[in-house]
């Protein structure tokens, strides 16, 4: 019987470490990354859809966003600075990640290519979706600047400042309701947060 390793590759998201050009207080891998761009993915397609009377599908939304760095197995986490530095090198890295997710696919059952490829590389149909994650992960990359900053390390507020205008910049209302009602809480302890 012929075996796969698409999931043991998965699984190696755990040993990516992300931020690698900053001094972090808590180091932060694309496993714990991605779990939290998933959730932050469903949650903006819920207030979009319960607020702002969208049809976004919240559960293909999570999906995507817990795979979407996946090729950065294969590529390494390449720091934003660079890898949007130009236009050149935005699409030369593009290109890399579309090859990276199609060995990634190979290493799937033919049966299963499919499915997986609509989250690795997710059509036209999932393009507000798409978006949803992108502001996903940009929120999940405030929320690390959050934690930094409260944990007293100055490292990081530069990005904390220039991630809060790309957000805003993303022209997403989902995700201005989530900074209004949801981010403020991100600066409390836990005794200030819990019920």
């Amino acid at each position: 019987m012929e075996t796969y390793g698409f999931f043991a590759m998965m699984a190696r998201l755990k040993w990516i470490d992300r931020w690698a050009l900053m001094r972090n207080s808590a180091d932060e891998n694309l496993a714990q990354h991605s779990l939290e761009v998933g959730m932050l993915s469903h949650a903006l397609c819920v207030i979009g859809n319960e607020r702002l009377g969208k049809h976004l599908d919240a559960d293909r939304a999570a999906v995507i966003g817990m795979y979407h760095d996946g090729s950065e197995i294969l590529t390494g986490d390449m720091p934003t600075p660079v890898k949007y530095f130009n236009r050149q090198i935005r699409n030369a890295y593009k290109d890399v990640e579309r090859d990276a997710n199609m060995r990634l696919l190979s290493l799937l059952p033919q049966d299963l290519r499919a499915q997986f490829t609509n989250v690795l590389e997710p059509g036209d149909e999932y393009s507000q979706e798409k978006r949803i994650v992108k502001g996903a992960d940009k929120l999940s990359a405030y929320i690390k600047c959050i934690e930094e900053r409260k944990a007293g390390n100055r490292e990081f507020e530069h990005a904390e400042r220039s991630t809060l205008q790309a957000l805003h910049d993303l022209k997403l209302e989902e995700v201005e309701i989530f900074l209004k009602e949801f981010i403020p809480a991100y600066e409390k302890t836990l005794d200030e947060i819990r019920p």
